[in-house]
């Protein structure tokens, strides 16, 4: 029977498979070693390799969300995440880009602009929820039905 893997060993399995924050990869690793000296020397070791970036972690997770959420809910995720508030900045979209993307979520969601407030009031609230600030869901709302329905968000 082989012996269990090291906790080094477990680190870069994890690490394999996808990006890890390096709050996350604590707290998988504390599963398997009580000691907070030796994961925090670990997760030392693994930044200084370059193999753990919470900067990495942090441009790959706005990567995937961008297109659906907005900068609120992305600064709130990634917080939780434990990525600091400057990396979090950095990595977050432009007022311009955050505006063409609620418009192309509008258009796809919604298909047609609403027909009176209580409509409006239903978009505003939907894009609320996907973390959108007051600002970027009024332009929004006139940027996604006056331009072409083609255009879509870089």
């Amino acid at each position: 029977m082989a012996p269990p893997p090291s906790l080094r060993q477990r680190a870069l399995q994890l690490l394999a498979r996808r990006e890890y924050s390096r709050a996350e990869l604590a707290r998988k690793l504390q599963a398997y070693c009580d000691d907070a000296d030796q994961i925090n020397a670990l997760l030392d070791d693994l930044a200084a390799r370059h193999w753990q970036s919470d900067r990495r972690y942090a441009e790959a997770y706005v990567h995937s969300k961008q297109q659906r959420h907005g900068n609120l809910r992305l600064k709130q995720a990634l917080a939780a995440r434990g990525i600091d508030a400057d990396t979090i900045n950095a990595m977050l979209p432009d007022a311009d880009t955050q505006c063409r993307q609620a418009a192309a979520v509008l258009r796809k969601k919604f298909g047609q602009p609403p027909a009176d407030t209580p409509a409006r009031l239903k978009q505003m609230r939907f894009l609320a929820y996907r973390g959108f600030d007051h600002d970027t869901i009024q332009a929004a709302l006139r940027l996604a039905w006056t331009t072409d329905k083609h255009d879509t968000p870089d």
